[in-house]
Formats: C-alpha cells, structure tokens, sequence
C-alpha cells in the first residue's frame, strides 16, 4: 500500500475571488482528511492571477488549524525567494502548532520575470545558490549547537521533514546527495520524469534524515462518473493560462488544430481521466510503471463540488492500485 495525497493548486476561478479559493481549500482538506488521503500540500506563486496561495506558510496555517489529522505541507517553498532562518522560523512555528503534521518542500521556482524579480528582492541567477540555501536551511533547523551565534527561534530541534522538489534531473541529484525524499513534479514536467528517478535512485545517500531513496510522483487526476464527465471537467486544466481558471468547454479538444492538441497531450500524459474504472487503471499502471513510494495528486477542476467528487472517486478505487 502507498500513500496518496493531494496537492492543492488554490486555483483562483474566472468570476470567482481569492476569498472563495481560500475557503475551499479548507473545505477540500477537510473532505481529503476524512477520506483517508495521507497530505495535502499548497503552493508558492507570485504575480500570477490565476494562484492564490503566494503566502504559502500562511494558507497551510489555515488548513492546519482547519483540520485535525492530515500531515500539511509546502509544495512546495520556493526557497530563492526566502532568507534560509525565515523558512525555518515560520516552519518550526507551524510544527509547533500542530506537531507532526507539517511538511516543507523545497523548489527553486521557475524563473520570474524582471519586475518579479525585483519585486522579491532577488537578482538574476541567484537560483544558483539553491544547493547552499538548502543546507543552510538544514542547519537552522537542526538542534543548537553550542555557541551557535545566529538560531531558529522557533525552529531548531523542530523535526520538520525536508522534501526537494524537481521538475528535472537538477532536483534529484540534489536530493540524492543530501539524502532527503524528493517530489517530482511529474502532473507538468512529464519529459525528463525517468531521466531523474534513475539520477534520484542511482546517487542516493544514505543519511540522517533518510536511510533509503523515498520518491513522490505527481499526477493530475479527475474523477467522474464517466468518462465523458471528466473529460468535460479536464477541459479547463487543459485551457488554463495565468489567468484566472476557465469553466470548462464540451468537447474541447476537438476545437483545437492537431499541433496545439498533440502539445496539450504531452504535457498532460501523466493524467489519470475519467470514469471510476479508467481512473483505478491508470493510477495503478502510472504505479506500476514508475514505482513511486507515495502519489500526489493534483486537479484543475472548475466546479467544486465536482472536485470534491473527483476526491471521492478516488478514496474508492485507489486501494486496489496501492497494492
């Protein structure tokens, strides 16, 4: 059996309001917490009107405090963008809070543009540094050394369970050199997937934190009752932009000239869509193929309460493919 979880784009919906985004998340927390899932992790994106989670240590204090048992987490902490000592303050508060619930993931982000950049207080490749910030992360949250002249307060001695997260090689040679468990961001960045399962477990070492490679896939996922259902539902990830989410459009793959369409089906090829049996085939196949220790999942679903179903279906016929 392996752990599946979910992975919460806090999509801001066409009409809709980053107040609305924000209390359905707590609400589909809640709904995964109750049906089993074992995570539920939020985002970090700036200048991008289409996210709502930007403050993410913020959002996951509001699910945390909304919900009771499922581990919360960052997926993940674009820690470029962030002072090392800040992460681990804000997150060994978090583990204060509610002890033994939070995650930290760690991401470089994809690259801002100028005036976000400026607007971050950041300079143009200091994404560089991501190896180094990482570390100095580790040590601020490690148990004080003595005479350790600068210290996470809260924080050090916390025990927050690091994550690197990768959309290429770069991220799993990392996380195999330092030994943590890496998340892959297989739901976008399909094309270099075996490229850094084979970097992550070929080069993995042992350490403190970690005595064996541990490896989380994404995959999007929508549920229906039928195939055609979710393939309605699809739709809207397969539309979405920057902008604000689309509802989505019937048959909207047959609107599309066959480049546009071959493109949108590449990058969306770890997807699992449709109907109850489909969605148990392709999540067990995805399993099979990649051996991954746990699966996030992740949907772009326009109506809600279609998204909460999407999770249910799920509950239901993930157990056989976790065998």
């Amino acid at each position: 059996m392996i752990p599946i979880s979910i992975l919460d784009l806090t999509p801001i919906k066409q009409g809709g309001s980053i107040a609305q985004t924000l209390a359905e998340t707590l609400e589909l927390a809640r709904h995964a917490e109750a049906l089993g899932f074992h995570r539920y992790w939020l985002v970090e994106h700036h200048n991008t009107p289409s996210v709502a989670g930007a403050a993410t240590a913020v959002v996951m204090a509001h699910v945390a405090a909304g919900t009771r048992s499922i581990r919360v987490g960052a997926g993940g902490i674009m820690l470029p963008n962030h002072a090392p000592l800040m992460v681990a303050e804000q997150f060994g508060t978090l583990a204060a809070l509610h002890p033994g619930r939070i995650d930290l993931g760690l991401g470089r982000g994809v690259p801002c543009d100028p005036a976000t950049l400026q607007a971050l207080r950041r300079v143009p490749g200091d994404a560089a540094e991501f190896p180094r910030d990482v570390q100095e992360l580790l040590f601020f949250l490690r148990p004080a050394a003595p005479g350790q002249k600068v210290r996470a307060i809260p924080g050090e001695g916390a025990g927050v369970p690091v994550w690197i997260l990768g959309s290429s090689a770069g991220g799993a040679q990392l996380a195999a050199s330092l030994g943590l468990p890496f998340a892959y961001a297989s739901h976008f960045a399909p094309d270099q997937l075996e490229v850094a399962l084979a970097a992550y477990r070929g080069r993995f070492v042992p350490s403190p934190y970690l005595q064996k490679p541990h490896v989380m896939l994404s995959l999007n996922v929508v549920a229906a009752e039928t195939d055609e259902e979710a393939r309605l539902h699809f739709s809207s990830a397969q539309q979405a932009t920057d902008a604000a989410l689309p509802p989505p459009i019937a048959d909207y793959e047959k609107t599309l000239e066959p480049q546009r369409l071959a493109l949108i089906r590449n990058a969306f090829r770890h997807s699992a869509v449709g109907g109850p049996e489909t969605v148990a085939k392709s999540l067990k196949d995805f399993i099979a193929r990649h051996r991954p220790d746990e699966v996030i999942v992740t949907a772009q679903i326009f109506d809600h309460a279609a998204r909460m179903k999407s999770l249910e279906i799920l509950s239901r016929v993930s157990s056989p493919a976790r065998a």
